[in-house]
């Protein structure tokens, strides 16, 4: 099973930016599509942005769209998620997952990070 690692979260101030990171050790993160997803309290996990294994733009879910980057490096088996203009209710634990696909959308995720929390709050 693909294990994935999430870092990067912290207490933002409203409108600063944040990068998150999910990393894979042990196998070729290159082969699959990685999505970010959120969860806050009380709430169900969203899917909030995709990338494919070859790249490229990415998706975003309207919530985040023209604020939230992702990007990949391969070489270095990372995805990232810039987010920019935080807002309050971006607080929430972040992870990233991956299924058998190469391509977006991820689909059913059968393999999630331990997710990292992001609090938006001044």
């Amino acid at each position: 099973q693909l294990q994935l690692v999430e870092s990067g979260g912290g207490l933002v101030q409203p409108g600063g930016s944040l990068r998150v990171s999910c990393a894979a050790s042990g196998f070729t993160l290159s082969y699959y599509a990685i999505g970010w997803y959120r969860q806050a309290p009380g709430k169900e996990r969203e899917g909030i942005s995709c990338i494919s294994a070859s790249g490229g733009s990415g998706n975003y879910a309207e919530s985040v769209k023209g604020r939230f980057l992702i990007s990949r490096d391969n070489a270095q088996n990372i995805v990232y998620l810039q987010m920019n203009s935080l807002k309050p209710e971006d607080t929430a634990v972040y992870y990233c997952g991956a299924s058998e696909r190469s391509a977006c959308p991820v689909g059913r995720v059968t393999s999630w990070g331990q997710g990292t929390q992001v609090t938006v709050s001044s």
